[in-house]
């Protein structure tokens, strides 16, 4: 077979390989995803959390490595996977990170997952990126819309503390530290002497008494607040809570597909 032939074979099989995915071990402790990864150039442990709409490196951290700015653009690696050209927040993590175990050393936010097909396992922790169309099968049980809210993907949801039900936007958060948190503008935590603590990182965990999602109901679920940074979401579901499927959210499609934990 002569050269020019084997170089043509070459490169039709390289125009026909599919989109790059990739997957990564990750751990779930202290109700968040962590997750091994590099930003602007520094390795370390990060929280994964859909519910935080931008990715964030560490102040210690950007110290460390000589950045001076807090508002940075540079490569995000991320279960075998470059992605180029990200914004990046530099930000004081310590209360958020604090009670994990492990030095922490930033936030992978949604804006950078949201062009993939994110597959989130808890048990053993997994997690895989997809480019649209080229995921593997995945066979859910239920299927929810995803909207966008404040840079947030959003859900549809019903708190109920007995009395009162709402229904309403929720984002989905795989780093968000509690079952179910609800906006401050919405609910209130009656009888909690220091309210900061009902907040995120506090140390109270009220109850809410159920939670209405994909077609199921939870009880007596801990809870808590969360300061109101947009009217059209009323909190959010964490990873405790979302700890009992098998998650694919599928941000191009706009789905989020649910199936049993194992």
């Amino acid at each position: 077979m002569s050269r020019p032939l084997l170089a043509l074979i070459a490169l039709v099989a390289l125009a026909a390989s599919p989109a790059r995915a990739g997957g990564a071990a990750c751990w779930f402790e202290n109700g968040v995803v962590v997750v091994t990864a590099q930003v602007m150039g520094v390795t370390g442990d990060f929280i994964l959390d859909t519910a935080t709409p931008h990715t964030q490196l560490a102040e210690t951290q950007a110290q460390a490595a000589g950045f001076e700015e807090t508002a940075l653009t540079g490569d995000v690696r991320l279960a075998g996977l470059r992605i180029t050209n990200r914004p990046v927040e530099v930000a004081d993590l310590d209360l958020r990170t604090g009670a994990l175990p492990t030095p922490i050393a930033g936030v992978i936010g949604a804006d950078v997952l949201r062009s993939y097909i994110l597959d989130v396992s808890f048990s053993p922790c997994r997690v895989a990126l997809n480019p649209a169309g080229h995921a593997p099968r995945f066979a859910a049980q239920r299927a929810l819309p995803i909207a966008w809210v404040a840079g947030r993907p959003v859900v549809a949801a019903t708190a109920s503390d007995g009395t009162r039900s709402l229904t309403a936007n929720f984002t989905p958060g795989t780093g968000a530290d509690r079952a179910v948190r609800l906006s401050d503008v919405a609910a209130s935590a009656p009888g909690a002497k220091k309210l900061l603590e009902v907040y995120p990182y506090g140390v109270l965990k009220p109850r809410l008494e159920s939670l209405t999602f994909a077609g199921g109901v939870a009880l007596d679920l801990p809870s808590g607040l969360t300061h109101a940074e947009d009217p059209k979401l009323s909190g959010q579901i964490g990873a405790p809570f979302l700890s009992r499927y098998r998650l694919r959210f599928d941000f191009p499609a706009g789905r989020l597909k649910l199936a049993p934990a194992p």
